[in-house]
Parts: structure tokens; C-alpha cells; sequence
């Protein structure tokens, strides 16, 4: 059988806080597929990003396992670990994080020259396409909306086609009509790449593109629907 895109088996996050533990995540299980999205939802300081650090191998569990596509993240090496993030992750942050001295072009190009792909100008003008900015890629971030440097980030997360696509509040800073754009193409992420999307958001319009919701409390999942 195939294995879920994303799995958290038992995982625990504690931190150390001068000289006690202090508890991010406690006793989280649950799986994403492909073709789906899960939505996090809690108040602030309730391992939402926590957990998005997890299961985009950005940090391990201090106890339990975060599997990828069946592998564990703890047992892997950094090369494989970076490799990881290149080829099977996309992630989308709320402050967009593209590069200012870039082109929106060459913003969405980077992932494909970093894992050494061919054709990458080529197939990162497909993705400006595939978010409806095909006519933005000679221009710089600052000359476009808030809500167009998401969709360029958007593009930039799904260039390598991922198997996880992480969203961390990617409407958090954008107005109404920019985020429910913003939504489609994530929803579109799942429906029609394949990917599997976890997506930290307090919005329940955001939320409500989602198949399964996740509710934490305090570290833990204080209830889940699907």
C-alpha cells in the first residue's frame, strides 16, 4: 500500500527553558493523503507552527516519528534531509518571504536551480501561469500587491511538484478578495497536483477549504472532524 504523504506517529516537542522542559506538542498522531488538506486551528501558542515545523523537516520531535512519504525525518542525513525539502515539500509563508533583488520569475525559478533541474525557466513561467501571473515575471516583488507576491509564492511552493505543500497563515496578510484567490490555488494544490496540504490559519474562511480540521489546545488535539 501506499503511504500517507504525511504521518505524525505519538509525536511529543518539548523545549528547554532555563533548565525545564517546556511542552509544544504532546502525544500528536495523525495522517494526511494525497489530494488533501488539513487545516490547524487554535490560538496563538498552541504548536500550530510547532507542529508545521515538524512535518515540513524544518525540526524533529523529541519523541515519536514524523514520516514523509513512509520515511522518517529523525533517521535521515542532511543531504538527504535538504533534498527532502526541495524536491517533495513547498512551503508557503504569511510574509510571503520572496527575494526583493529577484524577478518574480527568477523567485519562482530558485527551488529548480538549487535541486540542479533542467528547463527551470520554462517550467517556473508555468507555474506564473498556473496562478494567473504569466505577465508579472520580469518585475521585482515590491511592484506588485500583497496579494500577488502570495500567488508568486504559491507558484514558487509547487514548481517541483511536492508531495506536502505547508501553509503557514498564507492569508493572514491579505484582504478578502486576495485571499479567497490565494485559497482556490491551494485548494487547486490538492485537487489538481496531487499534493497533500497542512495549513496553519485563525481564519475559518481559510479553514473552510479544508477536508479535515484539527483543533489544538495547549500542545494537544483537543478535537478533529473530517
Amino acid at each position: 500500500m501506499t503511504p500517507p504523504r504525511l504521518e505524525l506517529r505519538n509525536v511529543s516537542k518539548y523545549y528547554s527553558n532555563d533548565g525545564s522542559a517546556l511542552r509544544a506538542l504532546d502525544n500528536i498522531s495523525f495522517t494526511a493523503e494525497a489530494g488533501t488538506v488539513t487545516a490547524l486551528l487554535g490560538r496563538s501558542g498552541c504548536g500550530k507552527s510547532t507542529l508545521l515545523n515538524l512535518a515540513g523537516a524544518m525540526d524533529f520531535p523529541t519523541s515519536g516519528e514524523v514520516l514523509i512519504d513512509g520515511r522518517s525525518t529523525t533517521g535521515l542525513r542532511d543531504a538527504e534531509l535538504t533534498a527532502l525539502r526541495r524536491k517533495s515539500i513547498g512551503f508557503v509563508f504569511q510574509f510571503f518571504q520572496l527575494l526583493p533583488n529577484l524577478t518574480v520569475l527568477e523567485n519562482v525559478e530558485l527551488p529548480l536551480l538549487l535541486a540542479g533541474a533542467s528547463n527551470t525557466k520554462s517550467t517556473a513561467m508555468e507555474c506564473l501561469k498556473w496562478v494567473g501571473l504569466a505577465d508579472k515575471a520580469a518585475v521585482f516583488p515590491h511592484q506588485i500587491s500583497g496579494g500577488q507576491m502570495q500567488r508568486v509564492a504559491v507558484a514558487r511552493a509547487i514548481v517541483q511538484s511536492p508531495e506536502l505543500l505547508v501553509a503557514d497563515e498564507p492569508t493572514g496578510n491579505l484582504d478578502t478578495a486576495s485571499g479567497e484567490l490565494v485559497l482556490t490555488l491551494i485548494r487547486k494544490a490538492a485537487d489538481d497536483l496531487g499534493a497533500a496540504v497542512i495549513m496553519a490559519t485563525h481564519s475559518t474562511e481559510a479553514a473552510s477549504i479544508a477536508g479535515t480540521h484539527i483543533h489544538l489546545r495547549d500542545g494537544r488535539i483537543e478535537a478533529c472532524s473530517y
